[in-house]
């Protein structure tokens, strides 16, 4: 099932009487989400991806917009009729239920033609536990449940109504981290199978470029980058984007440009053919150093962590926006235990300018 957001917005009055300040939660979305696709939404906290999310969903009503299923506009239709699985980042299971009374409650409400025989509500329930791996659990409350298995449960009597779009509200953030990466890899392996398309929200980025077939990166309700996650990673848009995606995360200098070679300090560290001369903000991912003693980059060493087959040169130097920089190298190419500077050549591929005042993308021939 296509969704369309055409011009969505959402708009809350000010809690602050005396201000008067409306708080605009999403400002003009507009986004296809293919059919058959899970996409991620991601954003620091109070981006605007949970309210877009609920928009889908029918639980707020945008301020303005439409929101279409298909070629079905279901701007004004309630949640029951829009045929959306929804889960929850706290699962909201009963705990008076069984796991089986739990995936067969969504079944039970169904009225009038969309009401099933008890025979097929049960087939659905044991094949939407099957899909998520608790169908030996069903006889359980979720007291007598992990984190994980009741995530699964969540998820299931949400699939049993095979809907058309499901949707998850940050549905990992509750787990442990060896929770997370099992979960997010049956939710990915649910989504293929089933061919539902999914709207996933969360703050974490590693998780949102793991899974997703797209991912829309928000910041203050509005979209700043839309596109497959490797390419937002090799191509971003702005510093914001560039800075919220990766890990660790990309190294930011203070730079300049002259007559098409950018400086970082006293040094030109690289040859930018097409730049504009000025003030600019660099960022360069933490896998762009060489070690080279003939590099024009040159940091004071911190620490040197061995990583296995990578090491990661934890630096200083005296242009850097942030405290450390932390560059990823190959463990054949580590300095010396006694080194205390490391000299480094960019890969020009993983090094991005931005305007200094706007922090848009500056392009530059590489």
């Amino acid at each position: 099932m296509k969704v369309e957001l055409q011009n969505l917005t959402k708009i809350f009055p000010s809690r602050n009487k005396k201000s008067g300040e409306e708080v605009v939660a999403v400002n003009n979305f507009t986004f296809t989400i293919p059919d058959g696709k899970l996409v991620g939404l991601l954003g620091p906290s109070g981006c605007g991806k949970s309210t877009t999310l609920y928009m889908i969903s029918g639980l707020q009503q945008p301020t303005s917009g439409k929101i279409l299923f298909g070629d079905e506009d279901v701007t004004d239709l309630s949640p029951e009729h829009r045929g959306i699985g929804l889960v929850f980042q706290n699962y909201a299971l009963y705990p008076h239920m069984t796991v089986k009374q739990n995936i067969l409650f969504p079944l039970q409400n169904l009225r009038g033609a969309d009401k099933l025989a008890k025979d097929e509500m049960l087939k659905r329930a044991h094949e939407a536990a099957k899909l998520v791996q608790i169908d030996e659990l069903m006889d359980r409350k979720p007291s007598e449940l992990s984190g994980g298995q009741q995530q699964r449960v969540a998820i299931a009597r949400a699939l049993v109504k095979m809907p058309r779009v499901l949707l998850l509200d940050e549905p990992l953030s509750n787990l442990d981290a060896r929770l997370r990466l099992q979960t997010r890899e049956e939710i990915r392996r649910i989504q293929k199978e089933t061919g539902i398309t999914t709207v996933f929200v969360t703050h974490d980025q590693e998780e949102a470029m793991s899974i997703s077939d797209m991912i829309v990166v928000m910041k203050l309700g509005v979209v700043q980058q839309v596109g497959k996650p490797q390419e937002i990673y090799d191509s971003p848009t702005n510093l914001f984007v560039a800075k919220f995606l990766g890990t660790p995360p990309i190294n930011v200098f203070a730079g300049r440009v002259e007559s098409e070679k950018l400086y970082i300090g006293d040094d030109a560290v690289l040859d930018v053919k097409g730049a504009p001369d000025g003030n600019v903000t660099v960022g360069i991912r933490p896998e762009g150093f060489i070690i080279d003693e003939k590099g024009a980059l040159s940091c004071n060493i911190s620490n040197v962590e061995v990583m296995g087959r990578d090491v990661s040169v934890v630096s200083t130097h005296s242009a850097s926006l942030n405290p450390t920089i932390r560059s990823i190298i190959d463990a054949d190419e580590k300095p010396a235990a006694d080194a205390t500077v490391a000299k480094f050549a960019l890969k020009p591929h993983k090094v991005f300018l931005f305007n200094a005042e706007t922090e848009e993308r500056i392009y530059f021939e590489v």
